[in-house]
């Protein structure tokens, strides 16, 4: 099993090896982000019954997914944000199937998903951004879907380059093509996680398990 796992990954072909790895990033991400959006959105539902609820993610301050909840943020469009995921995400993993599968996607759509899943990957750090400063308390779950965001946004990014789904100017194309193949993307995006951790860590320290 764990051998023919290898070979799927390790594909002499560099472009279908690079596929099965961004397709399967995007569904790893999506499923951990259905399953937070499905988490979050139970406890939203409990909370609107029950105000005073203890929920199972409300560690201590810090790590307290009640305080975070009730922040005005919570319910930006009326209602809570994690229903977004529970729509946004089964579309997402039904693509990573598909381009597991070999499907190739037209151009206008991997756009379209290009700018739909950029504005969830705004959205999820703006929230991140509020949580950190304003509300100055974490909800783990809201952090999981922070980082499967980025994980996603970052993989279907690199799809798109690679395969020119942008419009970008032909000159700016090249430009961004070159860098990700040669695997600067992957630095951006390990950098923007260490440094979120490090923020974390260095703004709440000792707080966060006590």
């Amino acid at each position: 099993m764990f051998k023919r796992i290898k070979e799927f990954f390790s594909h002499d072909e560099k472009r279908l090896r690079d596929n099965r790895w961004i397709f399967t990033s995007m569904l790893v991400g999506a499923l951990l982000s259905l399953l937070a959006a499905f988490v979050l959105s139970v406890e939203a539902v409990e909370l609107a019954k029950n105000p005073n609820a203890q929920l199972s993610c409300s560690v201590n301050l810090v790590l307290n997914c009640a305080t975070v909840a009730k922040h005005a943020t919570a319910t930006m469009f009326g209602f809570p944000n994690s229903f977004l995921g529970l729509i946004a995400e089964p579309i997402v993993i039904t693509v990573a199937i598909a381009g597991l599968a070999g499907v190739a996607f037209p151009r206008r759509f991997m756009f379209g998903a290009q700018i739909g899943y950029t504005l969830g990957f705004l959205f999820a750090w703006y929230l991140f951004y509020i949580s950190f400063f304003v509300i100055q308390a974490l909800c783990p779950w809201c952090l999981l879907v922070t980082l499967t965001t980025t994980f996603v946004f970052f993989a279907i990014t690199r799809y798109n380059i690679r395969e020119n789904n942008l419009y970008l100017p032909k000159h700016m194309s090249m430009t961004v093509r070159r860098w990700v193949e040669n695997d600067y993307d992957k630095l951006v995006l390990g950098s923007l996680v260490v440094l979120a951790i490090a923020a974390i860590v260095v703004k709440y320290g000792d707080s966060l398990f006590a």
